[in-house]
Order: structure tokens, then C-alpha cells, then sequence
């Protein structure tokens, strides 16, 4: 079972307060290129996993989705999910993505935003993800940059050049502890490299790999953005299930 850091009272307390979480996605600098990378949601099927909130399965709601099933360990975020949504399109239930199936060809639509880093076997979640897909069916998802999460540790490396990057033993794949909000929190590092060939070897062909970065003119609205202008904190990916012949 995944670590459930979401229902602990600190955790929650503090991520709560997060732009993102106050504003929804309108305090997401990244969601109008998320959006961008969205296939047209009318009359689609969506699964949501790790949807938290429920802010994306609202908008996915309102911009056509036939339904949406929003998937979350965390009881904390399920129970504020269904406190704030009234719309009959959208269910929303508890599941642990680490042991999740769901039924082949159900959905149109797999989307995740900032979950799959703490999944520890992400080649299973891929390969049932496609499965579930019908054909032609897309997954769109947002992770912490392996750059980023290779920040295992305080001693970050100092470069010639003056700059002080998060990367700590790049290459050694695994778990990864971090205090964020509470101690230990437990995710999981994949390269860049393993992360896009596991879509490959599922089946999955790439549509677009975005490597988020703000714009000067989100810096300029929001100053505290500009250190993501440094190295990359989230990595966006599109992937596309083969339509039938």
C-alpha cells in the first residue's frame, strides 16, 4: 500500500494552504499547458487518479466529459472532493493507486497531475492504464521533474557556474525521502529516460513531453516563480493508446 501522507493532520494542514489548493487550477502556473496537451472532452470518459480536490475532474466536467471517476488514496481529499462537487457526471471514490485496476476500455481519458512520483511500481500502473484505455484513448499527467526529485538531500551540488541545483545521484533510481509539511515523506526517483520508455514498453505511443517552465510574464506576476525558470520542477507527458484497425 502507498504511503497515505495526505491524511495526516500536519500534512494536509499545510498543503491545503497551497496556492493551488486555495485558487485551483487558476493558482496552477502549469495548468494552461496542461490544457494544451487535453484532447477535446466532449462526451469523453475520464479517470482522474489522485484527484485530490477535485478541481481537474470539474473543469473535465464542464468542458464536456461524459463522466468523470476521480481516484484518490487520501480520505481527507475524498471527502473535500465530494463536499464540493454537485454534479451527478462526477463519482469519486478511495483507491490505492499502487493496487488499482479498473475495467479494460473503460475510460477515453487516464489523466493525473503531481501523483505518479510516489507510485513505486509505475511499469504496472502503466501497463493497467493502458489496458483500461479504449483504443485510441489518451493519458495526459504531470510528475516532479527527475532533476527535481533527484533532490534526495540538503548537500545540493554546486555548479562552476555559481548555480545551486537539486541533483543528488541522478541516476540511482528508487525511493526518496523528503520533509515536506511533515517528515518522511516517501516518493520514488525514475529518470527521464525510464519514465518515457515504461510508457513505451506499455504500449503507449509519446504525443508531447513538456518540460514546465514559467513564463517571463508569470515571473513578473508571480516573483516567487523565477527559481523554476532555473531547472525544471514538473514534467508534463502526453501519451496516446493505438487506435483499432
Amino acid at each position: 500500500m502507498a504511503q497515505n501522507i495526505y491524511d495526516d493532520p500536519d500534512f494536509f494542514a499545510g498543503y491545503s494552504r497551497l496556492p493551488r489548493q486555495v485558487h485551483g487550477l487558476d493558482g496552477a502556473p502549469e495548468w494552461p499547458a496542461i490544457r494544451a496537451l487535453l484532447p477535446p472532452l466532449a462526451g469523453k470518459r475520464v479517470a482522474d487518479l489522485g484527484c485530490g480536490f477535485g478541481w481537474a475532474a470539474r473543469w473535465m466536467s464542464s468542458a464536456g466529459a461524459a463522466r468523470v471517476l476521480g481516484l484518490d488514496l487520501s480520505r481527507n481529499m475524498i471527502a473535500r472532493a465530494e463536499a464540493d462537487t454537485a454534479d451527478p457526471a462526477i463519482a469519486y471514490q478511495i483507491a490505492d493507486l499502487d493496487t488499482l485496476t479498473l475495467d479494460d476500455g473503460a475510460f477515453d481519458l487516464v489523466y493525473s497531475a503531481l501523483t505518479f512520483h510516489y507510485i513505486a511500481d509505475f511499469g504496472r500502473l502503466a501497463r493497467m492504464i493502458h489496458a483500461a484505455l479504449a483504443p485510441g484513448g489518451d493519458l495526459v499527467f504531470t510528475i516532479e521533474h527527475p532533476i527535481f526529485m533527484a533532490a534526495a538531500k540538503p548537500d545540493w551540488i554546486t555548479t562552476t557556474g555559481g548555480k545551486t541545483w537539486p541533483v543528488d545521484h541522478y541516476a540511482d533510481e528508487g525511493e526518496r525521502r523528503t520533509d515536506w509539511f511533515t517528515n518522511g515523506v516517501v516518493k520514488y526517483h525514475r529518470t527521464l529516460g525510464t519514465t518515457i520508455n515504461t510508457l513505451i514498453d506499455a504500449g503507449f505511443a509519446l504525443r508531447r513531453v513538456v518540460e514546465f517552465a514559467p513564463t517571463p510574464d508569470e515571473v513578473a506576476r508571480q516573483p516567487a516563480l523565477a527559481e523554476e525558470r532555473e531547472r525544471p520542477m514538473m514534467l508534463l507527458l502526453a501519451a496516446q493508446k493505438a487506435a483499432a484497425l
